[in-house]
């Protein structure tokens, strides 16, 4: 049997050997790509590569890259648990040419790796192409000696791949392995392509075309090379095994699930198994990437899976909280390859517990209503989407927990009519937001909101990110455009600004759009918490919605920010020993040139008790400890000794 670790290094040693450099893998969360939740592909890192606007030290690569696809466009959560080979987390193994080798060598390596390294069967193996790609086609039948019948031209987007409407595009050319006949499913191409008889392991795509418009497309200066292949699928195929679940790895996982809950993974249970440790893998990755659970964005995402896994946790008869005591399980199995995974692992169960134990009541008071509201729908038929969201709205149920609970009895829920009932409950609250002056501005806000949605902070991991404009403002009110000498404001989907709250002042710095376009950051705000507002001036250019941008922090005052930040929590500890446990915050003032703190106490301070207090806060600033940002929410913040 090959392990799944060996897999990995078995791909990445072979292509160091043949003069790739290995890089590491890039974090889940997207820094050089603004239209992307997570990190689903292997080329998202090297992405600036491709179009060129990037230039490294080496000009081909290899990795096994951290994917995830459980939000936006690229969305596996449903499947998992149910298919042999669906997951949302998943390892891909890749190599990359940046305009060095094209497509005889990319296949040339490919074939060598599969047939030699892996030692693969060529009767088994079967290859499809891009239809009007008849170099590869030859390609193919001169390095791997294959008939036409083993080469399956494909006429669709499956086998083209490009990032949008315009940009780098190419055909692909997949690698697949026949199964045996017991499987059912029939070759790519054919009416029943999506059974599991024929798996494919490896895309290559051949990067050589530029799309500049919908039918004008012209040929790359340096066509490059762009390859994934899926590691747990390739561990099943050499581990002779027809799921992912039954590799070494996912083994390992349920095995511990198994012994915290005795419950054999059989029969109607085995889903829930496999549900638990795929979802222990995403949530644990992404928490050692700097991802919490909240209600919107990513940390929404990180949510719903978290307590998919909790209600799989449920229906196995959990009785306490079980996600974080697998943890150890993941981290033997993973940390090696991953030491992010050991560095967090405090981090990691502590959060799954959290969440675990604060959602098991909404889960079974849920579970309850869910069931008295749907005792008289039989199979086949459809729960009322306005039920559906008063489970979510006044009793904190989610949607897609409805969904999954309500699938084994073959029950649906009407989104559209929940939709509905969100939007209406949208636009209560925006017209219960009255007044005149000020407030009356802000309504401006809730149409951004509803329309963009929050703005991703990228802060506490990065100074600097691309991000796309989705809203822009002047006058108080939303324009088109923003040109040279305007004054403005600027939302965009993601940000490493920080936004003034808490007393702190927001970050100040730099947008860059294209063709030289600049737009100074003299200010940021948050708006109905969680909409970023980057207020200041065009210097040069204009922007306008849809654009992508690059956002820059100005770093020295951030770093005096910060300091100062830190500084007031010293001194609140330092209050609280000097002059009793009652002194509490009543306010607070940071910028990068000062702070000021404000607190409770019954007397003015005396001169050597204020002297006492800066001591003390001194004494620990000069021991220059490490200083970590974790999110939490304000009671489990409370909970771990947090004051405010």
């Amino acid at each position: 049997m090959t392990a799944v670790n060996q897999v990995r290094s078995t791909f990445t040693d072979y292509f160091k050997k043949n003069g790739h450099e290995h890089v590491e893998s890039a974090p889940l969360i997207p820094r050089n790509d603004a239209t992307l939740m997570f990190t689903s592909a292997g080329m998202v890192q090297f992405k600036n590569l491709f179009t060129g606007n990037e230039k490294r030290s080496y000009t081909t690569a290899t990795t096994s890259q951290k994917c995830l696809r459980a939000g936006g466009k690229h969305n596996d959560l449903d499947n998992v648990g149910y298919t042999a080979r669906h997951c949302t987390f998943f390892e891909m193994l890749g190599n990359f040419s940046f305009g060095d080798y094209f497509k005889e060598q990319a296949i040339t390596l490919a074939w060598n790796l599969v047939t030699k390294e892996y030692g693969l069967k060529k009767d088994k193996l079967l290859i499809t192409v891009y239809s009007e790609d008849e170099e590869a086609a030859t390609l193919w039948k001169k390095i791997a000696g294959f008939k036409d019948d083993k080469i399956i031209r494909i006429p669709t987007s499956d086998n083209f791949w490009s990032a949008g409407d315009t940009g780098p595009c190419g055909p692909c050319s997949e690698i697949f392995i026949d199964q045996g006949d017991k499987l059912q499913g029939g070759p790519p191409g054919s009416a029943d392509q999506d059974g599991d008889r024929f798996l494919e392991f490896w895309n290559l795509v051949f990067m050589q075309f530029d799309q500049l418009a919908p039918g004008n497309r012209v040929n790359l200066p340096k066509p490059s090379i762009d390859t994934g292949m899926g590691l747990e699928r390739m561990s099943a195929i050499l581990q002779g095994v027809h799921s992912i679940f039954d590799t070494d790895l996912f083994k390992s996982l349920i095995e511990a699930s198994v012994s915290e809950t005795g419950v054999a993974a059989k029969g109607a249970n085995a889903p829930s198994h496999r549900v638990i440790a795929d979802h222990l893998r995403a949530a644990s990755f992404l928490i050692a990437d700097g991802v919490l659970p909240s209600n919107e964005g990513r940390g929404y995402v990180l949510r719903r899976i978290m307590r998919r896994a909790m209600r799989h946790a449920h229906l196995l008869g959990a009785k306490d909280p079980l996600m974080h005591r697998l943890v150890p399980a993941l981290t033997r199995q993973m940390g090696d390859t991953y030491p992010e995974l050991i560095r967090a692992q405090s981090l990691i169960a502590e959060t799954l517990k959290l969440e675990e134990t604060r959602f098991r009541k909404t889960l079974e008071r849920g579970l309850v209503l869910l069931d008295d509201a749907t005792n008289n729908l039989r199979k086949g038929e459809t729960l009322k989407g306005d039920v559906a969201f008063k489970l979510y709205d006044t009793y904190g149920f989610p949607l897609d927990l409805t969904q999954d609970a309500l699938r084994p009895r073959g029950i649906a829920v009407d989104t559209a009519g929940f939709a509905t009932s969100m939007e209406k409950q949208k636009d209560e609250a925006r017209k219960a937001w009255k007044g005149s002056g000020e407030a009356a501005t802000e309504t401006v806000w809730f149409e951004i909101k509803d329309k963009s949605g929050p703005t991703e902070f990228l802060g506490y991991e990065t100074e600097s990110a691309e991000g796309e404009i989705r809203a822009l403002i002047s006058g108080g009110k939303p324009a088109k455009a923003l040109n040279k000498g305007d004054d403005g404001a600027i939302v965009v989907n993601q940000t490493p600004f920080y936004g003034e709250s808490g007393g702190q002042e927001g970050d100040v710095g730099l947008i860059k759009g294209a063709k030289g376009a600049l737009f100074r950051v003299t200010e940021t705000q948050k708006k109905l918490g969680d909409v970023f507002v980057h207020i200041g001036k065009v210097e040069s250019g204009s922007f306008k919605s849809g654009d992508g941008v690059e956002l820059i922090v100005d770093h020295a005052k951030r770093s005096a920010t910060r300091a100062n930040h830190s500084a007031t929590h010293l001194i609140h500890e330092a209050l609280r020993q000097v002059l009793g446990t009652h002194v509490q915050q009543k306010g607070s003032l940071v910028n990068s040139d000062r702070l000021r703190f404000d607190v409770s106490h019954n007397k003015p301070m005396s001169a050597e008790e204020l002297a006492v207090v800066e001591n003390r806060a001194n004494a620990v600033i000069v021991q220059n400890s490490e200083v970590t940002t974790r999110s939490m929410a304000i009671d489990d913040a409370r909970e771990t000794g947090a004051m405010a």
